[in-house]
């Protein structure tokens, strides 16, 4: 997700009246300073700053249009996250429960094989801003587009011509709103006040998910690296200072993006490989009752050990998972000093579980004969097990603090999403036809 994230735009010209200021600034009808996540002029005052939150204002015109719900990559009878208005009440925002379970089931493409998610309240949030602000509203036509075209078609086509890319429907369209959200999430923060925080947020969870339909987990960690940024550089949860002070979370609640990723990772995976030649070879010599030499038996033990290893991690993992999520919701509430170093030993806990967990897998990578890259389900969960590492490092922390830690983490995070990017496309190349 591209933006930056630097001092607001100067938007002050001779005759313009600038809104732009912290609420308590408006008020008191003096110039604000705009610094994030508190304006110095109020700090310095011993005011309370405010922030620089705007109430939605509610979009009652266009909404996100589809086709009919079927084959050829088709939309849903009505606009998604169109909610149902009361009589009486056309300043509603309230969306239908089967838009936000449709959503929920579009943000991972696990649930094509029956998971479920519990993402309805981020999938709620979603659909309700969607209905005021453009560019969300983009990006949940994106994914609509994209998802349902993978479910009837199971296949990511190649660019169709530009006359196709209008229709409501389809790839191209989806790829074409995609870009239409990018580029409205780099206008907002290029002067990132509370509602562009909080819009940047939401689309990100909606980008992460648009790559993993286009099965682009690189660019998809990219996505995970910089919105996870916004909520640590903004004090999504509030943060212990190197001076042991308790610095308060950001005046608006942003959208918690790191709940939002654990829950897709954390979600049952139903990835399987195809058996490999040497694999057949070997099962061939089994079935036929062959005397197998002591290596011969080996390799076997060590391909069936591959094989059987992952959801035993997997389990493990999800428990640390969990265990995350019980702290994050800790941190987010905690209102004191003491409170949060008593949750750093808990967090230092958690770090030494997810250490343990790398320790697990090595004897079987290390012992295959002969030599081969470590199964695809391993590496996703090795990106799973990175993702909660980089989360933990940065909770409770000062941006300042974690900043030289956080890029080696995150260095950490997208290599092994760029490895699984390559051999991604290399079992696509051995697998498509000449």
């Amino acid at each position: 997700m591209a933006g930056n994230l630097a001092a607001g735009r100067n938007m002050q010209s001779r005759g313009v009246k600038v809104k732009t200021g912290c609420a308590t600034c408006r008020t008191r009808r003096v110039k604000c300073d705009e610094k994030k996540p508190s304006c110095q002029r109020c700090v310095k005052t011993g005011r309370t700053c405010d922030g620089y939150d705007s109430p939605f204002r509610v979009y009652t015109g266009q909404s996100i249009h589809g086709g009919a719900r079927g084959g050829g990559g088709g939309g849903m009878k009505k606009p998604l996250g169109a909610g149902r208005r009361p009589a009486g009440s056309p300043n509603s925002t309230e969306v239908a429960p089967e838009d936000i379970a449709l959503l929920n089931r579009y943000f991972s493409t696990k649930t094509m094989f029956d998971v479920r998610l519990g993402c309805d309240d981020e999938a709620e949030k979603i659909l309700q801003a969607s209905l005021t602000d453009p560019t969300v509203r983009h990006a949940v036509s994106s994914l609509k587009a994209l998802r349902e075209h993978l479910e009837t078609s199971g296949d990511v086509p190649a660019p169709a011509p530009a006359a196709q890319q209008t229709t409501g429907c389809g790839w191209d369209f989806g790829v074409q709103r995609y870009c239409m959200a990018l580029k409205g999430v780099a206008s907002s923060l290029s002067s990132p006040g509370a509602q562009a925080l909080k819009s940047a947020l939401l689309c990100c969870q909606i980008f992460i998910s648009i790559e993993q339909v286009r099965g682009n987990y690189g660019t998809m960690t990219q996505h995970i690296i910089q919105g996870l940024g916004i909520i640590h550089e903004y004090r999504a949860r509030p943060v212990l200072a190197t001076t042991g002070k308790l610095m308060p979370a950001y005046p608006a609640q942003l959208p918690l993006l790191d709940v939002f990723v654990i829950k897709l990772f954390a979600a049952p995976c139903k990835f399987a490989e195809p058996p490999t030649p040497a694999d057949n070879e070997s099962q061939t010599a089994v079935s036929s009752s062959c005397t197998l030499s002591r290596e011969q038996e080996q390799a076997v033990e060590s391909r069936r050990n591959f094989r059987t290893i992952v959801p035993n991690m997997r389990t493990a993992l999800t428990k640390v998972a969990a265990s995350t999520l019980e702290f994050l919701d800790k941190a987010s509430s905690v209102e004191s000093a003491e409170t949060a170093l008593g949750l750093v030993s808990e967090k230092e806990s958690l770090l030494k579980s997810l250490e343990s967990w790398v320790v697990e897998p090595e004897p079987v990578v290390t012992g295959a004969r002969p030599p081969r890259p470590e199964p695809l389900a391993l590496s996703f969960l090795r990106l799973f097990h990175q993702t909660l590492r980089v989360i933990l490092v940065a909770t409770l922390r000062s941006s300042l603090d974690a900043r030289a830690e956080l890029r080696t983490e995150n260095a950490k995070l997208q290599r092994i999403a760029d490895m699984i990017d390559e051999r991604l496309r290399a079992c696509q190349k051995s697998t498509s036809p000449s």
